[in-house]
């Protein structure tokens, strides 16, 4: 009695690991968001597909546990990594309740991962994600984040920037930034990474507080030493300073 919890990454078969890709074609049913699951549709095919709409996550994967308990092999697909901002955690918090199952988490490329190698090496140093999603985190939390991130020196990447009830959430972070970040601090801007539409902007945080995002955008916030080299966005860790290679 098995379930995998799958990040599948942006959902392109490119982007998929070879254990992911393992486990889905060798599962009988397979469990996830309705897009995630398009996204996959040729690897899954002749599945059992089970699937729920956004904010019924907890209904999603007790789907997904209880089809494991029944004996069936079974995949819960999350974009990206399924233990960043994924379904991994709940999961494992409905657990107990499920003591013959199983569970092994398959890792995906996260946005910020994807994002970052279209870049350049915007994350060669230390960084900080945060969601500006205010769903399940109180808003307050969030302004909290970015501050600290913001003081401690991080290149900071921002998921889920904003929504149809949520569109000036990127703005608004963009402001809060501006309050302890230069105005020509190097950022950037990606949708749809590694999917059909991709795009990549470079731009300053001063400009960044006007960029059309959506659910679909990662944003990157440089730090003090990110710079542009050759059209890519690039944080030095500093090996320079001492020789290394």
């Amino acid at each position: 009695m098995r379930l995998a919890v799958i990040g599948i990454g942006p959902g392109d078969a490119r982007y998929l690991t070879a254990e992911a890709l393992e486990a889905l074609r060798g599962s009988e049913v397979v469990a996830g968001y309705p897009l995630y699951l398009e996204l996959i549709a040729d690897i899954i095919r002749g599945k059992v597909l089970l699937q729920t709409p956004m904010r019924r996550e907890t209904e999603r994967c007790r789907m997904a546990l209880d089809a494991a308990s029944a004996g069936r092999t079974t995949a819960l697909v999350c974009s990206g990594d399924a233990g960043v901002y994924g379904m991994a955690g709940l999961v494992y918090e409905l657990a107990p309740q499920y003591p013959d199952v199983e569970i092994v988490v398959i890792p995906g490329i996260t946005a910020a991962l994807g994002g970052a190698a279209l870049l350049g090496a915007p994350l060669g140093h230390d960084f900080a994600v945060i969601s500006l999603s205010d769903l399940l985190t109180p808003w307050e939390t969030i302004r909290s984040r970015l501050v600290s991130a913001a003081q401690g020196g991080f290149v900071i990447c921002l998921y889920n920037p904003s929504s149809k009830k949520r569109r000036d959430y990127a703005a608004r972070a963009c402001r809060i930034l501006l309050d302890h970040l230069r105005e020509e601090t190097v950022c950037a801007v990606v949708r749809n990474a590694g999917r059909v539409g991709e795009t990549v902007r470079v731009t300053t945080l001063a400009r960044l507080k006007d960029e059309e995002t959506d659910m679909f955008t990662t944003l990157f916030i440089g730090n003090s030493s990110t710079k542009v080299i050759n059209g890519k966005m690039v944080t030095p860790r500093g090996y320079g300073g001492y020789g290394g290679a």
